[in-house]
């Protein structure tokens, strides 16, 4: 088998970007011969190449919007042939998808590492860049122009609740003072101005984060529709699960694993929330909770791996009986 400069260069940047809670999610899953996965947030391939290495036969359909992991996918493909296949898709079309009856599916939701480190994807303010902030640059608005752009409720949505940054109304007037001028358009300039009128560190619990880490991630969410897509995604998921199929998520953001508890609460025919009074001999026991709390990652992974402090894991198992449709 022979790779080409650039295929075995991908190939040594995916083994240095180990995916977070690895182990555990194997555990989950427990593969074996045959079976076959949904890896509907590839990223950098590392999880779908720990399937595919540690089970003979084992296949994977990877799913992933951004046009970069597509040419990291090629890799897998040279070593893998038919067994791994791609799709150039946000798993919010999953749906379109013709495979079905898999063993198992993960979602590994937010940012990847890859996109964090491009300057020129707008993820990060560590380097000056465009503030773009979209998984997929070939659809939608870019959050510089949702920021100049979106109404003063849109904003607040996006600073206050899905950033959930307490000084959301500074935040917001600055941005509407600041149309016009250019500095939302730049990641540097734009952390600076929420900087400002933040004012100071910003502190979550025991950490000390930069003052404009919160809103750059509530503004990400509201570009990409990250909450409404895992709403509408998780049933389709579900749906498309073989008999006894583990689905897994990964979440880093408290909003994420809200949705993510209570959906899979419902399915084990538990109560969603304080607030369900729907009797529990009325619900309908669809899954077996895996995880009753959110799997966090161990104090190595943590110290090795920064990223993975604010992971959580979740997973349930499918108890429906489900038609499996070949891979190939």
């Amino acid at each position: 088998m022979f790779f080409t400069v650039a295929e075995l260069r991908i190939k040594r940047i995916m083994a240095e970007h180990i995916p977070v809670l690895l182990e555990e999610v194997l555990d989950l899953f427990k593969p074996s011969r045959g079976d076959c996965y949904l890896d509907a947030t590839f990223g950098g391939g590392g999880l779908a190449r720990a399937l595919l290495e540690v089970s003979p036969e084992t296949e994977v359909v990877a799913l992933d919007c951004d046009p970069e992991a597509r040419q990291r996918s090629k890799t897998l493909w040279t070593e893998f042939g038919y067994r791994f296949r791609f799709h150039d898709m946000n798993f919010s079309e999953v749906a379109n998808l013709s495979e079905s009856g898999f063993a198992g599916a993960i979602l590994d939701l937010g940012v990847s590492t890859y996109q964090l480190e491009k300057a020129e994807r707008g993820f990060s303010f560590q380097k000056s860049g465009p503030a773009d902030m979209r998984f997929d640059p070939r659809k939608g608005i870019s959050a510089s122009e949702f920021l100049e752009q979106s109404n003063r409720g849109e904003l607040e949505r996006a600073v206050r609740e899905y950033g959930q940054e307490r000084h959301w109304r500074r935040v917001v007037n600055a941005i509407l003072g600041a149309r016009g001028t250019g500095i939302l358009g730049d990641t540097l300039k734009l952390a600076e101005l929420v900087g400002r009128s933040v004012g100071g560190s910003g502190r979550r619990g025991r950490t000390w984060i930069h003052p404009a880490t919160q809103t750059f991630q509530g503004i990400r969410i509201a570009v990409n529709g990250e909450l409404e897509n895992l709403r509408t995604t998780l049933p389709e998921i579900f749906a498309m699960l073989g008999q006894n199929g583990v689905l897994a998520v990964i979440s880093f953001h408290s909003l994420e694993d809200r949705i993510v508890k209570r959906y899979f609460r419902g399915l084990a025919g538990l109560a969603e929330h304080k607030g369900d009074a729907t009797p529990r001999q009325l619900k309908e026991k669809r899954a077996e909770l895996l995880t009753k709390k959110p799997i966090r990652g161990s104090a190595e992974e943590t110290q090795n791996n920064p990223k993975s402090r604010s992971a959580r894991l979740r997973a349930v198992r499918k108890k429906a009986q489900g038609s499996v449709k070949g891979f190939r």
